[in-house]
């Protein structure tokens, strides 16, 4: 194990668990060991995906004050 992934599961270990799940399902789709089914996606969030994508085609992006104001809303 490298010092960098052993650096990361030490804090991983500080989390709570559900965190610690999240990293573990990550963890295990980037090895190549996770045999979870794709997600299928709803119209709707198809539809969701090409307007972001149209949106990102035009140079549309939220400004940083957008940004920060979403992640304060969500206690981040």
């Amino acid at each position: 194990m490298t010092k960098l992934l052993d650096q990361a599961l030490e804090i991983a270990r500080s989390l709570p668990a559900d965190a610690q799940d999240d990293i573990a399902r990550i963890v295990l789709q980037l090895a190549g060991a996770d045999t979870a089914p794709p997600v299928i996606l709803s119209d709707d969030e198809r539809s969701a995906i090409a307007a972001s994508k149209a949106a990102a085609e035009r140079g549309e992006f939220a400004t940083e004050a957008q940004v920060r104001a979403t992640w304060a809303k969500h206690g981040l």
